[in-house]
C-alpha cells in the first residue's frame, strides 16, 4: 500500500485528520446506501421472479395454442391472417430516481383502428386456437412490459451496488488506512522532534548553570572553601 508523503508539520496533521474524518463519514454513508440498495434489489428480484413465473406460464399456453392453430390451419392462410395489425399503440418511457439510480417506467397506450376486439382477420376461415393464442398474448402484454421494466431496474441496481461496493472497499482498505498511517507517522515525528527539543533545552540549561557556576567562582573563589 502506497503511503501518503507529506511534511511532518502540525498543519499537515490537521489537514489529514480532517480528511480522515470526512472519509469515515463518507464510508458510513456509502455503507448505508449499499445496504439500502441491496434491500431494494432483493425486493425487485422477488417481484421479478413472481412475475416471470406467471408470464412464462401464460406464454406456454399461448405457444401451445399457436402450435394447435398451425397444425389445423393452412400456413399461408395463417400468415395472411397475422400480416396486418388491427391495433396500433405507442410505448412511452418515463424515468424515476431510486437511490441515485435512474430507472425506467414503461407504459403502453393503445389506439384501436377498427373496433375493440383483438382480431385483425375474419373469423370464418381461422381456427379457435388462433383466437385463444391472440387473446392470451394480449392479456399478458402489460405483464411483459412490467417484466421488462423490472429486469432493467434489476440490472441498473446491480451495477450501482457494484460501484458502491468498490467505493466502500476503496475507502475502508486503501484511503482510510493511508490516512491513519500518515497521521501516525506525523505524530511520531512530531513527538520525536519534541523530545529532541526538550533534550536540547535541558542541555542548554545545564550549560547555562555550569557557566553561571564558573563565573560565580571566578569572582568569588573563596566561597567554595567557606
Amino acid at each position: 500500500m502506497a503511503e501518503i508523503r507529506v511534511n511532518p508539520t502540525r498543519m499537515e496533521l490537521k489537514k489529514l485528520q480532517t480528511r480522515y474524518r470526512t472519509a469515515r463519514r463518507g464510508h458510513k454513508l456509502l455503507k448505508d446506501k449499499r445496504d439500502e440498495l441491496m434491500r431494494r434489489f432483493l425486493d425487485v428480484v422477488r417481484r421479478d421472479k413472481e412475475l416471470r413465473v406467471r408470464v412464462e406460464e401464460a406464454l406456454q399456453r399461448a405457444f401451445a395454442s399457436f402450435a394447435l392453430a398451425s397444425a389445423v390451419s393452412n400456413p399461408r392462410m395463417l400468415e395472411e391472417a397475422l400480416m396486418l395489425p388491427r391495433h396500433e399503440g405507442e410505448l412511452s418511457v418515463s424515468y424515476r430516481n431510486q437511490m441515485s439510480v435512474t430507472v425506467p417506467d414503461f407504459s403502453w397506450q393503445e389506439n384501436a383502428a377498427g373496433g375493440s376486439d383483438s382480431y385483425n382477420y375474419g373469423l370464418a376461415f381461422t381456427s379457435g386456437e388462433l383466437d385463444s393464442a391472440l387473446l392470451e398474448l394480449g392479456a399478458i402484454r402489460e405483464d411483459l412490459l412490467r417484466l421488462a421494466q423490472l429486469e432493467k431496474e434489476t440490472q441498473l441496481l446491480a451495477e450501482e451496488i457494484e460501484r458502491t461496493r468498490r467505493r466502500v472497499n476503496a475507502l475502508e482498505h486503501i484511503m482510510m488506512p493511508r490516512y491513519l498511517a500518515a497521521i501516525r507517522s506525523i505524530k511520531m515525528k512530531l513527538e520525536e522532534n519534541e523530545r529532541g527539543n526538550i533534550t536540547r533545552l535541558m542541555k542548554v540549561k545545564d550549560m547555562m548553570l555550569a557557566a553561571q557556576y564558573k563565573e560565580k567562582h571566578q569572582f568569588f573563589p573563596d566561597e567554595e572553601d567557606a
